[in-house]
């Protein structure tokens, strides 16, 4: 006879409200009255507070389905819970004490019992956290402590992320950490998730230790949500999209403001110029705040496109999808900036600061002691190259439209940038 299952959700600790399994591949979440009572806020734009339950067909909510564990960590969950892999709520349930944001979800009456098995070290601390988190490359939860870092145990709010190497992405953990100092310095005015590069107590190795944006110092949750959330897709979709499908719903969210839309185009653009093709819609994120969505910390920034199987742009842009980076011009980062909803001046003002910084972000990667000089002067060559090739065209471009030289048509009514003349 098959076992309905169904958990506990609590938000920072709160009892929030019901998840339950139904017949059918039907998943229903029901506020609790209390929370709703007590003005408890709601777990997300697409989860709004009301009495009755919010139904999802065919898999769990979107909200729910973007915080199980994905990639190396998912497969390990999966082994020790005796279960395959797909059966994301039974993972959900028994890995979902820390998840990320302010939400957690938990199984009052546990039907699996974990079985570690011959798991390696850092496979065991992974699973001994209970912990879920998103993305392919092997990662786990720790806590930083007066003698540094060590693995996060159940029950246990983690302080960090550690991610690990991986054996067919090398150079991985070097090379996110200079990717990220020197997108730093390209948005000096932006929040950057902060890290190092350090051992963990009992496991070998180094690993890349990134500070957890949404913990407080006092060890409470703050509540963020990833766009491929916000915008009401499960996990699996967060390729499918545009990259102005983000700047959309900022504009059409009451409570989110204008200046939040020119910062995501500046981040979209230091990807580009840095090579972080793989900056899907989980890899962008919104903080709720009380007053109102504001852009997460920058995360996950790596030049993924030094691997040559990342050659392509995660996402669209410029009306056009599966755009290769050796392809992008200075009129996709202009339409892409019309698709956002900005001016010409904003666009133009935009690649200007960049240029201004370049020279900062070369220089910190060049006097950085983390990773080879190769990988460091690879990664040099390329963001100059893409600066030369592709962004330094962008003044100029807006320059001959603003003097009458390649005159657009005028947008069209549907709010879609105009296409070229």
């Amino acid at each position: 006879m098959a076992v309905t299952l169904w958990g506990r959700v609590y938000f920072d600790n709160r009892y929030a409200g019901l998840l339950q399994q139904e017949p059918g591949e039907r998943y229903a979440f029901t506020y609790d009255s209390s929370y709703i009572e007590a003005g408890g806020p709601a777990l997300s734009l697409t989860l709004p507070l009301r009495a009755g339950p919010c139904w999802s067909e065919g898999g769990l909510h979107p909200f729910f389905d973007n915080l199980v564990a994905e990639g190396w960590l998912r497969s390990a969950q999966a082994r020790a819970l005796g279960v395959r892999p797909d059966e994301r709520f039974a993972l959900l349930l028994a890995f979902g004490q820390d998840c990320a944001g302010a939400v957690s979800v938990i199984d009052p009456a546990p039907t699996h019992e974990l079985a570690f098995g011959s798991e390696d070290a850092h496979s065991l601390a992974a699973l001994s956290a209970r912990a879920s988190l998103s993305g392919m490359q092997p990662k786990l939860t720790v806590v930083k402590g007066p003698r540094g870092y060590r693995p996060s145990r159940a029950n246990e709010l983690s302080t960090h992320i550690a991610k690990l190497p991986s054996g067919p992405l090398p150079d991985i953990i070097a090379l996110e950490w200079l990717t990220t100092e020197a997108t730093r310095r390209l948005l000096p005015d932006d929040a950057v998730a902060t890290m190092e590069i350090a051992e963990i107590e009992n496991l070998t190795g180094e690993a890349l230790l990134i500070h957890r944006f949404d913990r407080t110092p006092e060890g409470g949750r703050l509540h963020f949500e990833e766009f491929n959330q916000l915008l009401g897709k499960r996990s699996e979709d967060k390729y499918e999209g545009h990259y102005e499908d983000m700047a959309r719903l900022i504009r059409a969210t009451p409570g989110c403001i204008p200046a939040e839309v020119d910062r995501l185009y500046r981040r979209v653009l230091a990807c580009l110029l840095v090579g972080n093709t793989d900056a899907h819609l989980k890899n962008f994120a919104m903080l709720h705040t009380n007053a109102g969505l504001r852009l997460a910390p920058c995360y996950d920034l790596v030049a993924s496109a030094f691997y040559p199987q990342f050659n392509t742009i995660a996402l669209g842009l410029a009306k056009g999808r599966n755009m290769r980076l050796g392809a992008l011009q200075a009129r996709h980062i202009v339409s892409l900036g019309e698709g956002f909803g900005l001016p010409h001046g904003a666009i133009g003002l935009a690649v200007e600061d960049l240029g201004r910084r370049l020279g900062a972000a070369i220089t910190v990667i060049n006097e950085a002691h983390i990773g080879s000089v190769a990988l460091r002067d690879r990664l040099i060559d390329l963001m100059e190259k893409r600066w030369n090739g592709t962004f330094a065209s962008t003044g100029p471009l807006l320059s001959k439209r603003r003097t009458g030289g390649g005159r657009r048509k005028s947008s069209p009514s549907d709010g879609s940038p105009p296409s070229p003349t």
